[in-house]
């Protein structure tokens, strides 16, 4: 009996020291460093907390700082890493559950449901569309002609980009 006690004891004392060194779930990489202290305070200003009752599921932030990593708080906001694309934010409220938000799956670490890695290098917007710029001379050799419905259908494309770049100026983003 006193053997198991010393395992389970040893076990959980490992488990602690693994998740105390991994990255906070749902936290920008700037944004570390402001969780480290065992006293952490509201980023509103509005009270202090201890860092045991980080990501608990409780909100005790009205600003949402308490709980980056749960969908407990109503203004809170969960940082996507997205490595090998775009990272971003979404709300909390989209944080397990049963929805892939992040293309890394990050945001569905407690669910149910095994998001896949959709992550793609450069973004997914330039993997996506790629527009053919010979088109004329293409369908010449093929001897067709661009239906209005097509060539719609592009202009309507490069329009997406076009505002795309506008709203993501610093992105990868190529017409």
């Amino acid at each position: 009996m006193l053997l198991q006690c010393v395992v389970l004891c040893s076990l959980l004392a490992f488990v602690v020291s693994v998740a105390s060194t991994s990255p906070l779930v749902g936290v920008h990489p700037l944004d570390e460093m402001y969780f480290e202290s065992d006293i952490i305070r509201c980023k509103d200003g509005s009270k202090s907390f201890h860092r045991d009752r980080l990501n608990d599921n409780f909100c005790d932030c009205l600003d949402g700082t308490d709980e980056p990593g749960t969908s407990a708080c109503p203004n809170g906001k969960f940082y996507c890493r997205n490595i090998g694309s775009s990272p971003k934010f979404v709300y909390s409220s989209r944080v397990n559950d049963g929805i892939c938000d992040c293309c890394d799956g990050s945001d569905e670490y407690e669910s149910s449901i095994g998001c896949p890695n959709t992550c793609v290098m450069g973004g997914n917007v330039n993997y996506i569309y790629k527009p053919r710029t010979n088109l004329k001379s293409v369908d010449r050799k093929l001897g067709s002609t661009t239906s209005l419905k097509d060539s719609n259908t592009l202009m309507n494309l490069q329009d997406v980009v076009k505002n795309l770049q506008v709203k993501f100026p610093d992105s990868v983003i190529k017409a």
